[in-house]
């Protein structure tokens, strides 16, 4: 086997300097690594690690033992299941799965009492994983380009959710949990079967609806103060007394280290940039992947 596909259980030779920077970060994206060395489970003291399309089939049940980690990157792999052991993080904010062979999440998933930013678009979820209605305090979820036709009843039960991409699955009708989510301030279900919506009134706090390419024949009733992209949305926002309000980034950088909530919806200051522009409003706040 050559370098380019090792799978030695030997750190990198250039992790002990990224590690001597006091920031307890690694960066392995990009390299290829059918699996995670093991050498990387026994840094006990790691924050931030960063494994993006590296070609990654399989997770170790030793990533538990990274009980410090609070950013965990795993997008543009291979990965077609979870460890339990990632479950048991207690310590981890951010997790990116974009780009994988997903099909479902773990049981235990619901024990990342900690998690506030998931990314799990580009897999193959055909149903709403139900561990996720337990993560009371997640309040960015990323499910675009899956497979999904429903939402379940019990979604208000994520109280803490504030952004919400469901863009590019099959929904047909407006799914009517989405009407008692009260607190969401970013909604995106672009590239869908939609015909028609509700009255979105009932979404006090909704900043941002996007509903592009949809088979609909105009936009949605909502409040004032919504900026919305889709079918009518000009001409609609042009009729409004006040000024058009400015529309949020499509693509802003990378970022890894303001815990807001805004960081966490639209991105924010320390920007790091790996990946190229998309030309969505799915991309509010970038993964930190590497793009295809």
């Amino acid at each position: 086997m050559g370098i380019a596909e090792s799978t030695l259980d030997e750190l990198p030779s250039d992790a002990e300097e990224q590690l001597r920077s006091g920031e307890e970060q690694l960066e392995l994206s990009g390299r290829r690594l059918r699996r995670l060395p093991s050498a990387v489970c026994a840094l006990s003291r790691l924050q931030k690690l960063y494994v993006s399309g590296t070609g990654l089939r399989e997770l170790p049940e030793e990533i538990e033992e990274l009980r410090e980690l609070r950013i965990l990157a795993l997008d543009f792999n291979k990965l077609e299941r979870l460890p339990d052991g990632l479950c048991r993080l207690p310590r981890l904010t951010r997790l990116y799965l974009g780009g994988n062979r997903l099909l479902a999440l773990p049981a235990d998933f619901a024990q990342l009492q900690s998690l506030r930013c998931l990314w799990i678009e580009g897999n193959f979820l055909r149903r709403f994983p139900r561990p996720l209605l337990r993560l009371v305090a997640l309040q960015s979820l990323q499910m675009g380009d899956n497979r999904l036709r429903a939402l379940p009843a019990e979604l208000p039960r994520m109280t803490g959710l504030r952004g919400l991409w469901l863009y590019g699955n099959r929904f047909e009708e407006f799914p009517p949990a989405l009407l008692r989510m009260g607190r969401l301030h970013i909604l995106d279900l672009d590239r869908n079967r939609l015909g028609g919506f509700p009255d979105l009134h009932p979404l006090r706090a909704l900043r941002v609806f996007s509903y592009d390419h949809n088979p609909v024949t105009g936009p949605p009733r909502v409040a004032d103060t919504v900026f919305l992209v889709g079918e009518g949305a000009v001409e609609r926002m042009a009729e409004r007394d006040e000024p058009t309000p400015r529309p949020p980034l499509r693509r802003p950088a990378r970022v890894f280290e303001d815990e807001e909530e805004e960081d966490l919806l639209i991105g924010g200051s320390g920007p790091r940039v790996l990946v190229p522009p998309r030309d969505s409003l799915h991309a509010l706040e970038a993964p930190p992947g590497l793009g295809t």
